[in-house]
């Protein structure tokens, strides 16, 4: 990740080297231009003034390639920011709901926010970080050129300051990915309870849920105070190091001076060249910036390993929505089969629904009769072509979707409704939200179909109603309902259903139906078990089974439950 980063901000990260390297020749400069001037002073006055003159435009360069520099840094680490997140964040939308099962919504967030941000400063640190490498070596040799034992004596300490980095690189990589990590945690925890934050509510447990989101402070205090001490004993070390070997250039200057060996101004330049040899504090600072950015970069690469989704480029040949599975067999993250060996067809232009207790694996087969989730083996075909061989806009069109809970996209209601590519005309939406009984409630809206979703308070039955009514708009020759009538009152539910089930033939339609009503209007009842197609069949034939009757929680022929309506 870091190296992509680099290579997308390559120009303004060479710019950006190029002004750190050029600011740092002409702080190398500056001390021997000060050196001459100072001899120059003392020997000859009248040649002091062009010296003088040289420092001050050394000073003034100085000064405008440190504003460029901060400048230039700053946009770097934006706009590399900008790249990553917008890389993240089609990667996560192209592998699908599959990468939120595995992170979590608050976790992908703080990925794609904060670990973007910090990864997006590896550009621009990593030119900085040539500049300070460049500013000690360049000391050294400036030492030498001034009289080789100098630059000796300050060398005998190197290894002492070698150290110091790689100890500090070292520890503090371990402490950042630490903190990172409980980050994400917290970062997880505070979602879901803004997600459930009416039930929190309800059941008065505010303070306990306080208690779960934060329970990994103490373990972020304690990676971010050892972070603090990694740092601070780096530092400590550095001071203690740094004086000692400055003490023994200075020490040595002195001695060639009395030896007539060295000016006062070549001792000057000497005593500042030392202190630039010795900047282990701004190696420290930099190594500490490009170890958290590496550290990010790691947390987002564990989402791009996450593989895409991929298209090919078949098309669909004329057909009424014959939907297939063909010894589909699923598993969950744990590894646990989830659906297993599952032969199943729903012919064209019929309605089935898919019945089983919770766990059965309802919501998985759905996904994968949409291809919204991919089998661990066996092929799911539409009118005879494997979903995998098509091509996106294909599938997409072919199929539609409506979900427990839809989640409510677009500006207005009409966006809402309308959302999708290509977008269905106004009509059509109309038409769909009348399908669903939605009208009714949106014109009272206070701007209609034109109110925004979010000045638009709904109930989970009207928000189900919108997410139906998008299905209907955007047609196709499979409706897919996921649990999608779950919150509509019956008289709605009734008038739903017979419109989808008796009114709209030409395609197929895979309901999951939780309510014996639903399934009593399918054409054909699947009764998941265990993973396991137990039967299929119409549901006044099932109903005569206790176990199947268990599934809605009843074991008794209540016609109003289970009888034909």
């Amino acid at each position: 990740m870091l190296g992509a980063a680099t290579r997308h901000s390559g120009f303004r990260c060479a710019t950006l080297a190029f002004l750190s390297l050029a600011g740092t020749a002409a702080g190398l400069l500056l001390p021997a231009t000060l050196g001459r001037a100072l001899d120059a002073l003392l020997t000859d006055p009248s040649r002091a003034t062009n010296w003088v003159l040289r420092c001050t435009a050394l000073m003034l360069v100085l000064a405008v390639l440190d504003a460029c520099e901060t400048v230039l840094g700053a946009t770097t680490s934006a706009r590399a920011t900008a790249w990553l997140r917008e890389r993240l964040t089609g990667h996560v939308l192209g592998v699908g709901p599959r990468v939120g099962h595995r992170f979590g919504p608050g976790e992908l967030v703080a990925r794609l926010v904060g670990n973007a941000a910090q990864a997006g400063t590896a550009p621009a640190t990593l030119a900085g970080l040539f500049a300070a490498l460049a500013a000690p070596l360049g000391a050294v040799v400036a030492l030498w050129l001034i009289d080789p034992r100098l630059a000796l004596v300050f060398l005998g300490g190197v290894p002492i300051v070698v150290a110091v980095l790689r100890a500090f690189a070292r520890n503090s990589s371990r402490c950042v990915a630490r903190y990172q990590d409980a980050q994400g945690r917290i970062a997880g925890a505070l979602a879901e309870a803004i997600g459930g934050a009416r039930t929190i509510a309800a059941g008065g447990t505010a303070d306990k849920e306080v208690a779960r989101i934060l329970r990994p402070l103490p373990e972020l205090s304690r990676e971010g105070h050892r972070m603090w001490r990694v740092q601070g004993r780096a530092a400590a070390q550095a001071v203690g190091v740094a004086p000692l070997l400055q003490i023994a250039v200075l020490a040595t200057a002195g001695l060639l001076l009395t030896q007539h060996r060295l000016s006062v101004g070549e001792l000057l330049a000497a005593s500042r060249y030392a202190v630039l040899a010795t900047g282990v504090g701004v190696l420290v600072g930099r190594l500490g910036g490009l170890v958290e950015a590496r550290a990010s970069a790691r947390r987002l690469g564990e989402v791009l390993d996450e593989p895409e989704t991929t298209y090919r480029r078949r098309h669909l040949p004329p057909g009424q929505g014959t939907l297939e599975l063909r010894a589909v067999t699923a598993r969950n993250r744990d590894g646990r089969t989830v659906l297993d060996g599952v032969d199943l067809v729903v012919p064209g232009g019929t309605t089935m629904a898919v019945v089983g207790r919770s766990g059965a694996g309802k919501s998985l087969l759905a996904a994968l009769a949409g291809r919204l989730a991919d089998p661990d083996s066996g092929e799911v075909l539409l009118d005879g072509v494997p979903l995998r061989e098509l091509d996106r806009p294909t599938l997409r069109r072919a199929i539609g979707y409506a979900f427990e809970r839809p989640a409510l996209l677009g500006e207005t209601v009409e966006d809402t409704i309308g959302f999708g590519h290509p977008t269905p005309p106004p009509g059509r939406v109309r038409e769909a939200a009348r399908t669903a009984r939605a009208d009714d409630f949106v014109r009272r809206l206070p701007h209609g179909y034109a109110t925004p979703c979010t000045a638009a308070p709904l109930s989970g039955g009207e928000a189900q109603r919108l997410g139906l009514a998008r299905a209907f708009a955007r047609g196709g020759r499979l409706l897919i309902l996921d649990d999608a009538l779950s919150s509509l009152d019956t008289v709605t539910e009734h008038h739903v259903t017979e419109a989808l089930f008796r009114r709209t033939p030409g395609y197929g339609r895979l309901v999951v139906a939780h309510r014996a009503s639903t399934a009593a209007r399918a054409d054909s009842v699947t009764w998941l078990d265990g993973g396991h197609v137990r039967a299929v069949g119409r549901h006044a034939e099932l109903w005569a089974q206790p176990g199947y009757r268990a599934v809605f929680g009843s074991d008794t022929g209540d016609e109003r439950n289970g009888g034909s309506s």
